[in-house]
């Protein structure tokens, strides 16, 4: 099927709405609403060189992020709770995001990273091949929540250069109790073998930077060790030790969750560090890894650049 008539199917789910495994079959196309709580348009926060993502992602011009309104998990801790947590932002359409993406690679930004564009995926692929048959040349970069579902990532095949998923439960009682995601372990494990089909399961870079692959990310949440070492038993058993994992240190409280008798501290040292050594225990060949620092992490979206 050619990349158009992709996202002519994708539009097409609008109406009835199953972008995501909590299949709402809401009819967004005439203004219903979902879990989501968006509507059948691009809503966009806001657009900047990020210099804060992994490495190859960042490089020295920073990824091109675009960080879109709402999302399909709502965690209950999410640092970017200001815009995942509702659906306020600017109201574009498809060539205004192509727009954008055309600007981000003007700034030198090494790749287009729309940031949880699951809800929002028809409009950002149309958006993509407007951007393309524009000249837009860089990577781009599939950054979501891991809660999704495996058919849609299937129609994304030859679009996507690299897919940057979460994997933030290997434990359904976590994913339920604090994104209200039942079945998260076992979508999460079916889209990754997917996008690990499509892209493989290593990292390819170009003079430092990636150029195509995957990296799956994991926020070690406090007190939930055994949530992380299922995430890890998960992809060994499943996918491959060879993928890319990047360990994330840096979860803070936000105040929503500051008297949570789980969620309302930061991860310890130890913590942290029992899971990267179980990381490489398990044999994983490519880990990014972060020190754990008291240093306050959480973006603050009222600003022009949240990152500040």
């Amino acid at each position: 099927m050619e990349p158009e008539d992709k996202v002519s199917k994708l539009k097409e789910i609008y109406s009835d709405c199953v972008l995501c495994p909590r299949a709402c079959r809401v009819n967004r196309a005439e203004g219903d609403l979902g879990y989501c709580r968006l509507p059948a348009k691009l809503i966009m926060d806001c657009a900047l060189a990020h210099h804060g993502e992994e490495p190859p992602l960042s490089g020295e011009n920073g990824a091109g992020t675009i960080f879109l309104s709402s999302c399909n998990l709502g965690c209950i801790y999410c640092q970017n709770y200001q815009i995942s947590h509702s659906n306020r932002g600017k109201e574009i359409d498809s060539d205004q995001m192509a727009a954008v993406m055309l600007d981000l690679q003007k700034q030198g930004c090494h790749n287009i990273e729309p940031v949880t564009p699951t809800p929002q995926v028809p409009l950002i692929m149309e958006a993509l091949l407007l951007a393309r048959n524009g000249g837009l040349k860089i990577p781009f970069v599939y950054n979501c929540g891991g809660y999704e579902d495996p058919q849609i990532i299937k129609m994304l095949d030859q679009m996507v250069d690299v897919y940057l998923p979460d994997f933030k439960y290997g434990l359904e009682e976590d994913a339920v109790l604090f994104s209200q995601a039942p079945g998260y372990p076992r979508f999460a494990i079916d889209s990754l073998r997917e996008m690990v089909r499509q892209v493989g399961d290593d990292l390819v870079l170009e003079n430092g930077v990636a150029s195509s692959g995957i990296i799956v990310r994991h926020l070690v949440l406090p007190g939930r060790l055994e949530n992380s070492k299922e995430v890890l038993r998960l992809i060994k058993k499943e996918i491959s030790i060879k993928v890319p994992i990047s360990l994330m240190s840096q979860y803070t409280p936000i105040a929503k969750v500051l008297s949570h008798p789980v969620l309302g501290r930061r991860i310890t040292v130890d913590e942290y560090n029992q899971i990267v050594d179980d990381a490489l225990h398990s044999g994983f060949e490519n880990l990014f890894v972060q020190e754990v620092s008291d240093q306050e992490l959480t973006p603050d979206f009222n600003r022009d650049n949240p990152f500040e």
